[in-house]
Parts: structure tokens; sequence; C-alpha cells
């Protein structure tokens, strides 16, 4: 299931009677994090310190519900002891919480505990007057004023200012700090997409320049090709190595490559396709990343030929780049050699999609390249 309909099935059952934070508190101590062989219940249960504090807070509030009673304050009691559940929880993954999640934790409460400039905490202290005024004349128009129509709407009224005098501009605070965090993650991933982009046309062109310099005929096409593909990339936006046309398909791609690779590279490749389908943004990543496969295939295996395989299936497309030249460690290659990393395997994983590169030393190579199909495309494949 996808963890945000998870995530608003919690809000709702926490708005409609205040247990669904509860149950998220306590699943959030009770289940380990992936990657995790412990919770964080079991690490707290170590915590001496942090079970005194986790209890003094709970008998504190515990003692507010009775005197909330005594008041005769029956709307209290239905969300006061998820409150003090998922606040007792809360103490607890506060101290014994991985260093992963204690970050994200203090970086959220910073707006609330950060001192800054005098200014700010000059506003921070008039902006906590009022919200506590705001909040005792809203509990005292729910339990004296004698309207019972104007009581919960006046006094829910003054509560929910109070709360959001309180906690607007850290709320505010975090929604921006989502926003930029998304698109510096949009920019990163841009960047990326570019360098792969880049290492695919023109870095691997200037390197078969470099290997035919004695061919200046070869050389002059090569430029040529290239030339033409950097205008139309700049003036036409289609970047380089993207399938033309609209109606383009797994197997015209596939076909392509093994044209492109075949000249440039002057090796045989074996292309089969089973199956077809029309391209979207996900399949035109895994055909660039197949070809960069072919190409590393063609350039580094040594061996007189490469296969390339291609299947459509209803649910996923998968491509697989096989030779049986020298073989390498893929653990060995050098940082500074981009191919693998970014035009292969990080430019999958930006579409969700997976790589899985088998090598041994003179066993020759095989790259898998997968990549899901959305269920509104999952038709059956042409043949």
């Amino acid at each position: 299931m996808d963890v945000t309909v998870i995530r608003v099935l919690f809000v709702l059952v926490t708005v409609a009677g205040g247990f669904g934070l509860a149950a998220y508190v306590l699943a959030w101590l009770l289940l380990p994090a992936a990657g995790e062989e412990t919770n964080i219940a079991s690490r707290a249960l170590a915590d001496r310190r942090g079970l005194t504090l986790a209890a003094g807070v709970g008998s504190l509030l515990v003692a507010l519900l009775i005197i909330a009673s005594l008041l005769g304050v029956g709307w209290f009691g239905t969300v006061a002891w998820p409150l003090v559940i998922s606040t007792v929880g809360i103490v607890l993954i506060w101290r014994n919480a991985s260093p992963g999640e204690q970050e994200t934790l203090h970086r959220l409460a910073e707006p609330l505990m950060s001192q800054g400039s005098e200014t700010h905490r000059r506003w921070t202290l008039w902006r906590t007057g009022i919200a506590l005024v705001l909040l005792i004349w809203g509990l005292v128009t729910l339990l004296h004023t004698s309207h019972a129509v104007l009581r919960p709407l006046s006094g829910v009224a003054l509560v929910i200012a109070a709360i959001v005098v309180a906690f607007g501009p850290w709320w505010l605070r975090i929604a921006r700090d989502l926003v930029a965090e998304r698109q510096a993650r949009a920019r990163a991933e841009e960047r990326s997409d570019l360098a792969a982009r880049v290492h695919d046309s023109v870095l691997q062109t200037l390197a078969l320049i470099q290997l035919r310099a004695n061919e200046p005929q070869q050389v002059i096409q090569l430029a040529r090709a290239q030339e033409r593909e950097l205008r139309s990339w700049l003036f036409e936006g289609r970047a380089p190595g993207s399938p033309a046309g609209d109606g383009m398909t797994i197997a015209a791609g596939v076909r392509l490559i093994q044209q492109e690779v075949e000249e440039q590279h002057r090796i045989p490749v074996e292309a089969v396709t089973v199956g077809d389908c029309e391209l979207d943004d996900d399949l035109a990543a895994l055909l660039a990343a197949a070809r960069e496969a072919t190409v590393n295939a063609a350039k580094w295996s040594g061996a007189p030929v490469v296969s390339l395989f291609a299947e459509v299936e209803p649910a996923r497309v998968s491509i697989y780049v096989r030779d049986r030249g020298r073989g390498f460690d893929p653990a060995a290659v050098p940082a500074d050699r981009k191919g693998l990393a970014e035009s292969v395997r990080a430019r999958m994983e930006r579409r969700g999609g997976t790589a899985t590169i088998r090598s041994a030393a003179g066993q020759g190579t095989e790259v898998s390249l997968i990549m899901s199909r959305p269920a509104g495309r999952r038709q059956q494949g042409r043949t």
C-alpha cells in the first residue's frame, strides 16, 4: 500500500477520536525501521533517564485529566488518553530514535527551541503570551458560557486561534522547508539527467574522435553527427539519444541502438525484441540506459559481438545487454568513470527502475535493466 494512504487514514482516525495519533506513535515505537533489527521500544527499556522523564510527563498529563474530569469537562476525556499515550511515546522516541530520525526531529523542532536574535525572542514571548490568553479565554468560555450553542462555537474558535498563534510560524517554517527540499531534489535530478545526456553524447563522441584520430573522414562524420544532435537539443528540445517521433516504440528504439553502435563502434550487435509497446518517459530512460550499456560493452569488453535482448510484458519491460568479453569487477570501477554509475544505475533509479550488473573476469558481462509499467499502460505488448 502507498504510505501516503496509510498516513491519511491515521489522520482521519485522529480527527475522529484521537486514537489514530496514539496508534501511530505506538507503531513508531514497536515496528523496526527498514534495515534495522531492533525497534525503539527495546532501546527505550534500557534508558532509565528517558523512562523517568516519560513517567513524569505522563503523570502530569494524568493529573490534568483528573482535574478536568472534576470540573466536568467531559469532552476533554475523549482526547486525553490518546494525548497521554502519544506524548509519552514521543518522549521515548525523541531520546532513543536512530541518529537519522533524531536529526529530523531536531530540525523540525528547531523553530520552537532556537533562541535567535533579541527581536525574535521578544516576538516569541509576545506570541506565547497571546496564545495563552486565547487558550485560557477559550477554556473559560467552554466551561462557563450559559448558552449551549455559543459555548462550543466561541470556545473552540478561541482554542483554535490560540493553537494557530502558537504553532502557526512553526508550521509555516516546516512547509517552506518541504518546498525548498523538493525544489532542491528536482534541481539535483535535472543536473544528473543533464550530466548523463552530456556523457552519452558529447563525451562519447570525443572519445571516439581520439580513437579515430588517424581517420579524418570518420572524425568529420562523428563531429557532424554530434553537431546535429547538439543543435537539435538546443533549438528543438530533443535531448541526445532520445528516440525521434511521437510513435516511437521499444522495438524501434532497440533497432536504433543497434544501428548507432554498429556504425560508430564497428562491432556487430545482435538485437532481439519480444513484444512491443509505445514509449513514455520511463521507457525512454530505459532505452537510454540500454544504449549506454551497449556502448560500454562495445568499447571495453573486447568481445567480437554484443547481444541486446528486449522483452515487453504487461507489467514491465526488460532489456538485457550481454557480451562474452574479458569481464570486470563492478566494485573496482574508478569513481571518475560515470558510465555505469550515472548513465545506467542512477538513470534507472530516478525513474523507479532497477539495473543489475553481473560480470566476472574472463566470463563476460550481463546488464539487466527492468522498468515497471504503470497500470494504465499495461496493455499486452504487440508482437
